[in-house]
Parts: structure tokens; C-alpha cells; sequence
């Protein structure tokens, strides 16, 4: 009797890795091996039994998917994906409050593989673009957010002597709270060509996302609302992909300003 294909895919990690490298393209098996980190003795049988449930085809030594095979790896590959960033740091997750993540980026949350959760001193816990620029010279910063840290007059000055354009959503308790207490410092970013200040009208549950041509950088709440110094940073080009296509989402509810 042969083992339901749920079992097949996800029941060993050799066969569910074997087939995630055929999605694009048949392989030889000597790329397989090298891909997987393993022998040929090790990895035949786990081929053959995703041959017996016609999940994968060869021709003398290349290995390709079936049409049932590609059916099962185009739905399997998502959700392996969305595993695989959920199980990087499951407590986190677990926690955290990412309903802020609009439905159709939840589904591309893979995009965010290879973050890494950072705990920063307390020293730089309000300088943290230095944490993690290491000095690189970017053209356009994106953020959104509830708070402004200590240090953004610098900040802000730094990145307009630079010619670094600012696109910033800040919310309508933020925005108060620019025109109360930052009102001068605002007048001269606004002024500038180089700073965007947009308000966003609706509720804001997080404190800050921020990317630029190198990095994203999100800092959720606690699921209870407290907050957490502890952000996610990720540095590849489909997370700096995915961003800005989170920042869009907050863009077109949001009303750009002019003047204070």
C-alpha cells in the first residue's frame, strides 16, 4: 500500500527538499546531492519512493517532476516557505501582534527569510540606524510609524545634507504631537525637497517599519500592547520588495502634508 502524499512530502526532509529543487527544473542528481549535502546511497531510496507515487520522472541521471508532482510543489512551496519563517523564531511570532501585515503580504511573509531578530544594547536602543546601515550610503529611506526616537532632529538633518529622500507615514497621534512639540524642526524637513511627511488615518498597531536599498527593519507590539525593543532585520531584495509594497499599502490611506 503506498503512503498518502502528505506523508510522502512533508514526512521526510530529503524527499521535501529534493522536490522543492525540481520546481524550477529537472536536475541531475549530482546537483541534487551537492544541493542536499548527501550520498547517493542516502538519497536513492527517498527518490524512488517519490517516483512509486508519480511525483517525480528520470532520464538516465536527471531527475524531473511529474505534472502531478508540479501540481503538489506549486502548493506545498508556500506553505514550506511560510513554515520555515514562523519556525526561525516561532516564540516571537507567537507573541507578537502582525495583524498589521494586510492579508495578501501575510501570504508572502516567506519574503522575510534570512531575518534575524535583534535585541539592541540599551546604549543604541535609540540610535538604531546605526546598528545596522555600518556606515552604507543609501538614496531613499521609507518608514512608518508611531514614534520619532530622540536622535531624529540629527537624524533627519543628516539624511537631507546627504540628499537622502525621506518618505515618512506617521500617524494622526504623531502628527499632533509634530505640530505641538516639533513644530519648527518640521517646518525646515518640509521645506526641504528631500523630506516626504505623510499622516495616516487610520489606527497604527506597531511602532515602526522602516527599509532602505539595503535593509527592512520591523518593530512590532507585544500581543498584550506593550512595547518590545526587539525588531526583525532582513536584508534580501524580495524583503526590501515586500516593504515597499507594505509601505504602498499604508501610503494610499494616507494624506500627504505640505506645510505644517
Amino acid at each position: 500500500m503506498k503512503k498518502p502524499l502528505i506523508d510522502v512530502l512533508l514526512m521526510s526532509e530529503k524527499r521535501k527538499q529534493a522536490l522543492l529543487l525540481l520546481q524550477d527544473s529537472a536536475k541531475e542528481m549530482e546537483y541534487l546531492l551537492k544541493s542536499l549535502g548527501t550520498t547517493r546511497q542516502a538519497l536513492l531510496p527517498q527518490i524512488r519512493i517519490l517516483e512509486e507515487h508519480h511525483l517525480v520522472n528520470h532520464y538516465e541521471d536527471t531527475y524531473g517532476l511529474t505534472a502531478i508532482g508540479r501540481l503538489t510543489v506549486d502548493e506545498m512551496a508556500p506553505l514550506v516557505g511560510t513554515l520555515e519563517i514562523l519556525d526561525a523564531d516561532i516564540d516571537y511570532w507567537g507573541t507578537h501582534d502582525f495583524d498589521f501585515i494586510p492579508p495578501a503580504l501575510l501570504k508572502r511573509i516567506k519574503e522575510l527569510r534570512s531575518y534575524e531578530i535583534i535585541n539592541p544594547p540599551l546604549a543604541d536602543l535609540y540610535s538604531l540606524h546605526k546598528t545596522y546601515h555600518h556606515n552604507k550610503i543609501t538614496e531613499y529611506v521609507y518608514s512608518v510609524g508611531n514614534i520619532f526616537y530622540p536622535d531624529y532632529q540629527s537624524r533627519f538633518t543628516e539624511m537631507i545634507d546627504n540628499k537622502i529622500t525621506t518618505n515618512y507615514i506617521v500617524s494622526e497621534n504623531l502628527f499632533d504631537k509634530v505640530r505641538n512639540e516639533y513644530y519648527e524642526d518640521f517646518k525646515v524637513f518640509i521645506k526641504s525637497k528631500y523630506f516626504n511627511l505623510y499622516v495616516y488615518d487610520k489606527n497604527m498597531n506597531f511602532l515602526f517599519f522602516t527599509f532602505d536599498d539595503y535593509h527592512i527593519v520591523i518593530n512590532m507590539l507585544k500581543k498584550n500592547g506593550d512595547v518590545d525593543s526587539k525588531y526583525i532585520l532582513c536584508s534580501t531584495k524580495d524583503a526590501l520588495k515586500w516593504g515597499k509594497d507594505l509601505f504602498d499599502h499604508y501610503l494610499k490611506d494616507s494624506t500627504p502634508i505640505t506645510e505644517i
